[in-house]
């Protein structure tokens, strides 16, 4: 079967779930649009506003997608083989992924569009409430730094296409800083005056497209600026100083947009992006297809390399249930559901479009990141330069694809890339706010005061992390995210294992369904063992490096640290789920009512 079956196949299987388990998960969760959403029972055009399920789709899907769903797919497909990598994407989105993502999004709006933190409040207790919050908010900043980290290298140095086009990094900042102009126009415009959203959609979406072609115009070279000012004397000082400044610079954004209006940004932003992904999504499956059937996309990568290849280290079970995290299943997801989305749902039958859909969307994501894998050989300088790209392979796998239809390659790994960074942007300014949200939950202070204080606070530490020269475990500088990468997997599934379980108590205290069990239990049983299993894996083999190394670098016993950490919480977060599971707790317990 070759990538045409693959694609072809894998979106048909979607599409069956979307139609078959996708109006059986409605039913069970009895949404009805009879019931008032806290978009509209509280209102605030702030943080509450409603707006149509097309638009929240779009700002949901570009929120949740991030990096993940390309860089997860493509490291796992390398370490593993595509084969592992497609069956997780394809099983884990439909039956554990779409379930965690719907049931999530709508216990929030069944608790007043607050977080899945104050469900557990609810229904376990106020420790098990403070242990969620503490697993989150550290969710939250390893996603922040990686994520800021991989966008800002992206918008360093040049990319030799090797037909003497060059693709610039400081090209791909232009087009990212015009892509964040062009929706606050937008925002204003629709808000003081009469425009659709239809025609404001018509207007923007092709400027969108335009800036990745101006911005290769206008390079905002800032490594050139470090030399030029005297900030930098040599070439690697003025890389590392380049990288650091759009770090900081990401972060800063951060926490403007965190405490901006819906309007004004986050939803103009997240329906743009949105489209704008849809159209990647759609051109690079159209490419593939189009090349496949030209012979001109073969598969030339390993369907398996093995239980335990050379190069990955680890086994298949359990490091590729925590690599691919996003595209199968992902607790970021519900940060963003009952975060930011639930407070935007217009009518409950909405949960099952953005909940769910916005999760197969997202699998066919990781499905076209993985062809961009399955198109090299294993001597490809991609592969064998010994430094990993997750951003450049998927860059230049989707414009191989795109120049099937005549597009040059500059342009079309020029779009590639803005798309990428398009992803991660709609994630770090989300996740920036959601940290502020805990903060305030925690500390109780509202108003402007309490809005940059948990903004400030959410970002710092991340800020700390990216200006560290970070070494992996035998000692060598490299990217941040590559050290909080696996980290940032292990920690999100247990977050997502973390929410099933909470979402299991609720449903199991309210319904007394033995459905229940089967639907969200076992899909609890799978993330919790996997997830465990990784960190246990990871923490052992750092202890082992420790004590074979003769110098040990600093970021190993923060490894060993979080990670057993992150164990002590899930475990204290399980027994606590027992005891509200084994306890009558009637009086706590909040049943879903049929509106009159």
């Amino acid at each position: 079967m070759g990538m045409l079956g693959i694609l072809i196949g894998a979106a048909i299987l979607l599409y069956a779930a979307w139609r078959l388990y996708g109006p059986v998960l409605a039913r069970l969760l009895e949404l009805d649009n009879n019931r008032p959403t806290p978009a509209v029972t509280q209102c605030d055009h702030l943080d509450y506003e409603p707006i149509e399920p097309n638009a929240l789709l779009s700002q949901h899907f570009s929120a949740i997608a991030a990096a993940g769903p390309i860089v997860g797919p493509i490291v796992a497909g390398i370490a593993f083989g595509w084969l592992p990598a497609i069956l997780w994407i394809l099983v884990g989105a439909i039956f554990v992924g779409g379930v965690h993502d719907v049931t999530a999004l709508v216990a929030s709006i069944r608790h007043k569009a607050r977080s899945i933190a104050e469900v557990v409040r609810e229904h376990m207790s106020r420790r098990a409430f403070l242990l969620f919050l503490s697993f989150v908010w550290l969710a939250l900043v390893y996603i922040v730094v990686a994520f800021t980290d991989i966008t800002a290298r992206a918008f360093v140095g040049q990319l030799d296409l090797g037909n003497g086009e060059v693709v610039s990094g400081g090209g791909i900042a232009s087009s990212s800083l015009i892509y964040l102009l062009i929706p606050i126009i937008m925002g204003v415009t629709m808000r003081y005056t009469k425009l659709s959203l239809g025609w404001a959609t018509i207007i923007f979406l092709p400027l969108v497209g335009l800036s990745v072609y101006v911005g290769q115009l206008i390079p905002l070279d800032m490594e050139s600026l470090m030399l030029r000012f005297g900030w930098a004397t040599t070439a690697d000082e003025a890389k590392w100083a380049a990288i650091i400044t759009w770090d900081l610079l990401l972060l800063f954004y951060c926490c403007l947009a965190s405490i901006a209006p819906m309007w004004l940004l986050l939803q103009p932003r997240g329906h743009l992006g949105g489209y704008f992904l849809y159209v990647a999504l759609i051109g690079g499956a159209a490419g593939l297809i189009v090349g496949s059937l030209l012979n001109q996309q073969p598969i030339q990568y390993p369907m398996f390399r093995g239980w335990q290849p050379p190069e990955a280290g680890n086994f298949v079970f359990p490091m590729l249930f925590i690599l691919i995290a996003c595209g199968a299943c992902s607790g970021f997801h519900a940060l963003i559901a009952s975060g930011t989305t639930s407070k935007q749902l217009r009518v409950e039958s909405d949960a099952r479009v953005v909940g769910y859909g916005a999760m197969l969307l997202e699998a066919m994501v990781a499905i076209l990141s993985l062809a961009c894998v399955m198109r090299l050989s294993q001597t490809d300088p991609l592969l064998t330069s010994g430094k990993l790209e997750p951003n450049v392979i998927y860059a230049t796998g989707l414009g191989s694809f795109l120049q099937t239809f005549g597009i040059p390659a500059s342009l079309a790994v020029s779009f590639a890339l803005m798309a990428f960074t398009t992803f991660v942007y709609d994630t770090l300014d989300v996740c920036t706010r959601l940290g502020r949200y805990i903060i305030q939950e925690l500390t109780g202070w509202q108003g402007w005061g309490g809005r940059w204080f948990g903004t400030i606070i959410s970002a710092a530490a991340p800020a700390f992390f990216v200006t560290q020269q970070v070494t992996n475990l035998q000692g060598k500088v490299v990217p941040s995210w590559e050290v909080f990468w696996p980290l940032f997997g292990a920690s999100n599934q247990l977050l997502a294992a973390l929410t099933l379980l909470g979402v299991t108590v609720w449903l199991w205290q309210t319904r007394r369904a033995a459905w229940v069990w089967i639907v969200t239990g076992l899909p609890t049983v799978l993330m919790y063992t996997m997830s465990l299993w990784a960190l246990g894996v990871m923490t052992s083999g750092t202890w082992q490096q420790i004590q074979k190394a003769e110098k040990v670098a600093p970021v190993s016993y923060v490894i060993i640290t979080v990670s057993s950490l992150l164990i002590v919480l899930a475990l204290l977060m399980l027994i606590e789920a027992i005891m509200a599971l084994t306890t009558n707790n009637k009086e706590r317990a909040i049943p879903v009512t049929t509106p009159a």
